[in-house]
């Protein structure tokens, strides 16, 4: 079932049901209290015009127009905080399904959508929503109420030809907006895509900052963002000239039927049509009109925005996942961790080859299986298709026995360790990190995770060790840390299987070796899955395969394809060639070769200094 925001609002409604009923009440009863003082003035008027109204008369009508301006006073505080407090409850509620639908979208909506447009989804159409259910409604009410109501008493109780010349600007206001909504709203709708795109330049750029630096960029970035700045402005101005039409208009009609009303008034009341008490109520009511006139302007500004935004949410919304989990999906987690794969074919949406043709594994629980191959090859896909990120249509996986696509998804990934490529860390505590907000885990586990990942001297010499605070995406470690705390994130979680894709890279042999060797003890018992284009990585495993353009085209032990003399031993001595001559290129840093360890690199990129993370300046 698709969500929309329609649900959404039903949803938090019932919840909040009472609040909106006491809210509403209090708004209408203010509104009608704001029409009967005006009539208790007139009466006033009148008597003391007449000579007609004792002492205590007066003050008794004094001491009930005090009251009701008090109650009215208690009444706007009462919908004031009930109607507008919920709108800042209900745009936390609707941000809160909104992630939650981020959650459940699959890797292929993020390749469409960028950062930048989501963040604005989440920001500022959010924002003109919540302003709908606020001021938006308040002021929609008040118009509708107050101006009936006064047009109903002025028609009825004082003079039929002022209130039909009262009513002119109610109707230049009805007559402009029904020409200007559409206008507002698809104006509206390009800003928010022009301030989508702006957002999106700035998060990539500061993003990419050092390759900007790198490359000398600063100057060209500016122009870009100027660029799409002015663009915003230009497409802001527009519909600022749009929509800044309706309340000249609105004002300009009332100045021009007030003064009407003045003379016209005057006129009745010197001839006798009406008398003076009744020409102050007019005159009063009169002025009550002019704010829900005025504010007109602003209410169809603020629901036009809000329509536009609600569409622009109703399309995220109505995106859905293509790997969803069936009715009658298994719950239970993996727990032995056997991994067998039959005739699996996978294309990506869009491309025209195949990322994998005919791929046929079986790996039993608790042994290892090697991948290799050239870059593009298809490893990491493979291992997406195993954590049941794309749609499987050709083929089957299948985890104890049970195809992943009859697993529920959560369940189906709660017992697997991933450590991916690009090892993204979160802008926290080193703890943190590794427990990745799972307080469950206690601290000897992460401790023990970090030992077995060969980082925990490397926290320790931090100033905060495990409470240390790395910056955005881990960006003050070096790349050699950031996969090893990636590595104990994966394995302090105890998994059936351990997926290590392409996780050694940035360090150096010795310390890929002492990894290994320590990943291996706790493997005895548990499937493991190691990615590399280093022979030295894979070699231990109990059968590795080769890919190449998607396809297995070697598999076997270490001496087996060694043996064979294909590939896989073509590779092992074009890399033993490159270890014979240019030795040990990677560190235990992942930073460069000259350095001599992860403590020494923190060091001289300033971790405990000023420049925090290291970059270029």
């Amino acid at each position: 079932m698709i969500l929309t925001l329609r649900m959404i609002f039903k949803e938090f409604i019932a919840k909040h049901l009472l609040g909106y009923i006491v809210g509403i009440s209090a708004l209408v009863l203010s509104c009608y209290i704001a029409v009967v003082i005006p009539q208790i003035l007139g009466n006033v008027t009148n008597a003391l015009e007449n000579k007609t109204l004792p002492g205590g008369e007066i003050a008794k009508l004094s001491a009930e127009m005090l009251l009701l301006a008090v109650a009215l006073l208690v009444l706007k505080f009462t919908f004031r905080s009930l109607i507008l407090g919920k709108s800042r409850d209900i745009e936390c509620f609707m941000r809160s399904k909104l992630f939650d639908h981020f959650q459940k979208l699959p890797p292929k909506f993020y390749n469409s959508h960028k950062t930048g447009d989501l963040m604005s989804y989440v920001i500022n159409d959010l924002g003109a929503v919540r302003m709908a259910f606020a001021m938006g409604f308040v002021n929609l009410v008040e118009a509708v109420l107050i101006n009936l109501s006064t047009i109903i008493v002025m028609a009825g109780t004082i003079n039929l030809t002022l209130t039909l010349i009262s009513v002119i600007p109610v109707v230049i206001a009805i007559f402009v907006i029904f020409f200007l909504k559409t206008p507002i709203r698809v104006k509206f709708r390009l800003v928010q895509n022009a301030f989508a795109d702006l957002s999106d330049k700035i998060q990539e750029n500061i993003s990419g900052i050092r390759i900007v630096k790198g490359y000398v960029q600063e100057d060209a970035e500016v122009k870009k963002l100027e660029k799409a700045s002015l663009e915003r402005v230009r497409l802001q101005v527009e519909y600022k000239r749009t929509s800044g039409i309706l309340n000249p208009a609105i004002n300009a009609s009332f100045g021009v039927c007030f003064s009407i009303v003045l003379i016209f008034g005057a006129i009745y009341t010197v001839k006798g049509y009406i008398n003076i008490g009744d020409f102050v109520v007019f005159n009063t009511y009169f002025g009550m009109m002019l704010a829900p006139i005025s504010n007109l302007g602003r209410v169809v500004e603020i629901w036009q925005n809000a329509f536009a935004s609600m569409n622009r949410l109703d399309e995220i919304f109505a995106a859905k996942s293509d790997i969803p989990d069936l009715p009658d999906a298994v719950k239970e987690e993996v727990q032995n961790g056997e991994i067998e794969i039959n005739n699996l074919t996978f294309k990506y949406t869009g491309a025209q080859k195949n990322a994998l043709e005919d791929i046929n594994i079986h790996v039993p629980a608790g042994k290892t299986l090697g991948i290799i191959g050239t870059t593009g090859a298809g490893k990491t896909t493979l291992m997406n298709l195993l954590l049941r990120l794309y749609k499987i249509d050709d083929g089957k996986i299948l985890l104890d026995g049970i195809d992943i696509n009859k697993r529920e998804t959560v369940a189906l990934r709660k017992n697997i360790g991933y450590v991916p490529q690009d090892n993204f860390l979160f802008a926290d505590t080193i703890n943190v990190n590794i427990k990745f907000f799972d307080e469950i885990i206690k601290k000897e586990a992460v401790i023990d995770s970090a030992k077995l990942a060969c980082v925990y001297e490397n926290i320790m010499g931090f100033p905060g060790d495990f409470e240390t605070i790395i910056g955005e995406r881990g960006i003050t470690l070096s790349g050699g840390q950031k996969q090893r705390i990636s590595i104990a994130r994966a394995v302090v979680k105890n998994p059936a299987i351990l997926i290590l894709d392409d996780s050694l890279s940035a360090v150096d042999t010795n310390t890929e070796e002492q990894i290994l060797s320590n990943i291996k003890k706790i493997l005895t018992d548990r499937t493991g899955v190691i990615i590399s284009h280093r022979i030295s990585t894979v070699k231990n495993a109990d059968e590795i395969i080769y890919l190449d353009h998607g396809k297995i085209i070697e598999r076997g032990t270490h001496g087996e394809l060694l043996a064979k003399g294909g590939e896989y031993y073509r590779l092992n001595e074009k890399q033993a060639l490159e270890n014979e001559i240019f030795g040990d290129k990677s560190d235990s840093v992942g930073a460069g070769a000259s350095r001599q360890n992860d403590k020494d690199e923190v060091k001289v990129r300033g971790f405990f200094g000023n420049d925090g993370g290291g970059g270029l300046q």
